[in-house]
């Protein structure tokens, strides 16, 4: 089972005595290792797989965890297992302990639109013209959350905080009260209140780590305040603990993660062991000389330096334009005379860039071109109307004090319930502490709402009711397509929809939804109920917020924090440029160390071939900004760089080549 790792891998897999912290870099086999050492636990130490846990950060990281898993034990059961994201096993605790912080049992995971209406229903006393100040006031509060600060802790911040910090700490309270009025979780919750349980009540402190006796922490360089927290509690004195990360690869601060949390485990783990993983499997020499070369401008803790056995690899180019237009016709043009000297696919090639905005240029360029691209961060399939409005009537099946859910849906399709009457029961409502599914049975209603549109909430929450019963005793997806049905559903879309085409998608995308609902209900063969499986489905949707299924033959175009994880035979870094990378922000806030290691995430994502490319000038905010090149550029060794720079006179060769790429291009689009 170890015999196709290296020598460290193999270390890293048998180490069991004391916590270990694997400094894995990019393209090291990292996977490998956890993966190899979950088999191992079982195959040879005889560990119950019940008794494992590990944990990551994305579904499809854990989907990948687990498909490995099983092919390496293959004839070995894996029952019991849990491999999963950090969010997932917190939702797994708070199911088990929910009493415990006096909520019931089928609570709703909200999204953060959903976590906004109810901040701006609590923030209409805030007198602000600003749209987007409920936005940072939300952020706030979950930076809080993310660094285990409990409602009772920010009060200093009214009067020593900045005006978003002072609505925030006056609001944390009143929100969190309003969460558990509404039997609701964020998806911050799913870390901090399994925290809380654990640190204050020893019995649950226990059972949980009776429930787990070894734990693994993929990119543990990414983990918060809080997750650390969690990971301390449920490991405890034994240290039965594997993380595995890269300092270098940490970028994500601005979502909370704490690089620092892998120098704290030598501090709280006298007894760590630190491997280091610096045999490169994915990338060729030269890129990742470059790459050593940029991140050894940051301060480090563990030092490392990846090599690879890849061989050298040909020069990285560096594409100089006049501006923004000039550098995506310039990506193209270089693109397809490599593809065609070569005899690549579309596939082999991604664009990443440090923001969505510099996506729209290249679209147009590439459409233009008629080369086939990929955009990741498109809408997210959980985002579609059509999947938030079932997946609101199904919260509010599951969960009947969802407000949030009850407010989506109660009109839709049309009730004739007008927003004067909700704005009564939503008065009603708060002044008796309730939600408002529960306030449509009050006899003191009456005085308040009257005639049709009292029957109607009324007829509306009994039809509710009696459906969540009929889907406990009933096949669950049957239930939910007759409840569709009933309210006509299908009818309501067709009627909201531009044309037939669009009618077909949105009710594929419903037939879609109901196939996941199904499979999470069968999925490890136990039985879930209806609120289990739309609270997985919630945090999935949470969690994998862009449409990144990609189909056929394309150029991928993503950001570079998409990126993270993947890799390509051949990468274009584009906007290589001071306000860009480094962003403007970093550098007015002097955190330039993260946006290098953005810049080196984005390096070691190329296999074979690596391009940078910058502009001279390039338009921002209506106005055209000359540009300077990125500082990146100058910490690349000048040896391992081709600049292709503007004025350059191009040689016959030169010229025959992407004539012959331009010849292929057409033979492409006329078949």
């Amino acid at each position: 089972m170890l015999n196709k790792l290296n020598s460290q891998q193999r270390e890293a897999v048998r180490h069991v005595s004391s916590p270990l912290l694997v400094l894995a870099g990019a393209g090291s086999g990292k996977t490998g290792v956890i993966t190899s050492k979950i088999a191992w636990l079982i195959r040879e130490r005889g560990m119950l797989p019940r008794k494992i846990t590990a944990v990551t950060f994305t579904n499809k990281a854990a989907r990948e965890m687990r498909s490995r898993v099983k092919g390496l034990l293959s004839g070995v059961s894996s029952r019991g297992l849990t491999i999963s994201t950090f969010h997932t096993l917190g939702l797994n605790i708070l199911r088990k302990e929910f009493a415990a912080l006096d909520y019931k049992p089928g609570f709703s995971i909200i999204d953060q639109s959903d976590a906004l209406v109810i901040l701006k229903e609590l923030m209409r006393s805030e007198q602000t013209s600003d749209n987007k100040f409920p936005e940072h006031v939300l952020g706030r509060i979950s930076s809080w959350k993310n660094a285990f600060v409990l409602p009772q802790q920010v009060t200093s911040a009214i009067a020593e905080g900045d005006p978003v910090s002072q609505a925030a700490a006056r609001i944390y309270p009143a929100y969190e009260r309003q969460l558990h009025a509404c039997n609701a979780l964020d998806l911050d919750d799913l870390i901090t209140k399994p925290g809380v349980l654990m640190k204050n009540d020893p019995e649950i402190l226990y059972r949980w780590r009776e429930q787990i006796n070894y734990l693994l922490v993929d990119e543990y360089q990414d983990t918060n305040t809080a997750q650390y927290e969690l990971v301390k509690m449920l490991v405890g004195a034994r240290g039965n603990l594997t993380v595995v990360g890269d300092d270098d690869q940490s970028i994500y601060a601005w979502r909370g993660a704490e690089v620092e949390n892998l120098s704290q485990l030598s501090e709280d783990f006298d007894d760590l062991h630190v491997i280091k993983l610096e045999q490169n499997y994915r990338s060729v020499g030269r890129i990742l000389k470059a790459a050593n070369s940029v991140i050894d401008n940051n301060p480090h803790t563990f030092k490392k330096a990846l090599w690879s056995d890849l061989g050298y690899g040909d020069p990285i180019q560096i594409l100089e334009a006049k501006d923004e237009q000039h550098e995506a016709e310039r990506v193209a043009a270089s693109m397809m005379q490599h593809r065609f000297q070569k005899g690549l696919a579309y596939g082999d090639y991604a664009i990443l860039y440090r923001g969505n905005h510099q996506a729209r240029v290249f679209e147009k360029i590439l459409r233009e071109h008629r080369i086939p691209y990929f955009i990741s961060g498109g809408l997210s399939f959980f985002d579609r109307t059509e999947v938030k409005d079932v997946m609101a009537y199904l919260r509010l099946v599951a969960n009947h004090d969802d407000d949030s859910a009850f407010l989506r849906i109660v009109n839709t399709p049309r009730r004739g319930i007008g927003p004067g009457t909700l704005e009564k029961l939503g008065k009603y409502a708060s002044e008796k502490d309730i939600s408002l599914f529960s306030a449509t049975s009050h006899l003191a209603l009456d005085s308040r709402i009257t005639g049709t549109q009292l029957a109607t909430l009324r007829q509306f929450s009994h039809w509710i009711a009696t459906t969540a019963e009929a889907i406990h005793s009933t096949d669950m997806r049957l239930s939910i397509e007759q409840l569709l049905d009933q309210v006509s559903y299908p009818d309501w879309v067709r009627s909201n929809s531009e044309d037939e085409v669009q009618t077909e998608r949105r009710l594929k995308n419903v037939k879609e939804l109901l196939d996941w609902l199904v499979m999470n209900d069968s999925e490890d063969g136990e039985d879930k109920t209806l609120s289990d499986c739309v609270a997985n489905l919630v945090l999935r949707g949470i969690l994998d917020r862009s449409n990144d299924e990609q189909e056929g033959d394309e150029v991928s175009l993503m950001t570079i924090h998409a990126a993270k994880g993947l890799e390509f035979p051949h990468v274009f870094v584009v906007g290589l440029e001071e306000g860009l990378l480094p962003h403007r922000s970093s550098i007015d806030e002097d955190n330039i160390e993260e946006e290098r290691r953005l810049f080196y995430v984005a390096m070691t994502r190329a296999q074979r071939g690596l391009t940078l490319s910058m502009a001279r000038v390039r338009q921002r905010y209506g106005e055209t900004i000359d540009c300077d090149p990125s500082r990146f550029l100058e910490e690349v060794p000048d040896d391992d760089l081709d600049w292709l720079i503007l004025g350059r006179k191009i040689s016959t060769e030169e010229k025959m080549s992407q004539g012959n790429a331009a010849l292929d291009q057409i033979r492409a689009i006329l078949g």
